[in-house]
């Protein structure tokens, strides 16, 4: 099976703010390009961090209001130190979280959940900054074809794995949802045959009524 890896699914045009950019500069570099987070990077382009609008805001809401109106927000002792801050490095969260090219999918999310992120700098051997991979661009391995995934189900899991007996089980696709039918040999396969469909990108679901003609159960003891 062909998993899609991070460098077939992020951003390689990156937008990126230089350690020493001024805050208008970095608002002006969002908004040009329609961005609301950029990562931040050294001398040799790799990444020290990420700068948000919500970094970018701390520093909006540590200003009076001028109607005198809107209360003062409280800000924590680190809020209020890069509020008071002017240039990328001080601005941006750090260290980087930063993902691999060779990352397939579920590597890559299984780090964003963790590390409570909604993209990742993608760096090469060097730690140099190659690309970007958002939220986004994992999902859109979720807008495969039906048929796309039924094929690969059927060459890769089904007949690389039972081989000639393969047009014994049915696949049936429906909005990424896989139900499988049919019977197998033995009853040890089905969970098998779940867990391969279940690794097929876009795959959302997988449900099976597979029907097996040994059950795998071991002989009991003489005497038992």
């Amino acid at each position: 099976m062909h998993h899609r890896t991070v460098a077939e699914l992020m951003t390689r045009a990156v937008v990126r703010a230089r350690r020493d950019m001024p805050f208008k500069e970095i608002v002006k570099l969002l908004a040009e390009n329609d961005v609301t987070a950029v990562p931040v990077v050294d001398d040799l382009d790799r990444p020290m961090g990420v700068v948000s609008e919500a970094d970018l805001l701390r520093k909006s809401a540590e200003q009076a209001d001028p109607s005198g109106l809107a209360p003062i927000p409280h800000l924590e002792a680190w809020e209020r130190a890069k509020a008071e801050v002017a240039r990328a490095e001080e601005l941006m969260s750090a260290p980087a979280v930063c993902a691999r090219p060779e990352w397939n999918v579920v590597e890559a999310a299984r780090l964003m959940e963790v590390q409570k992120v909604k993209r990742l700098p993608v760096v090469d051997e060097a730690d140099r900054l190659v690309g970007i991979v958002s939220r986004a661009d994992l999902l859109r391995i979720f807008l495969r074809r039906d048929e796309a995934i039924r094929d690969e189900i059927t060459q890769d899991v089904l007949e690389g794995t039972l081989g000639p007996a393969a047009s014994e089980v049915t696949v049936d696709v429906r909005e990424g949802q896989v139900a499988l039918g049919g019977s197998v040999e033995s009853k040890s396969l089905i969970p098998i045959l779940e867990r391969l469909c279940r690794s097929v990108d876009g795959v959302v679901s997988v449900s099976e009524h597979i029907a097996y003609r040994t059950g795998d159960s071991r002989p009991s003891p003489t005497g038992a």
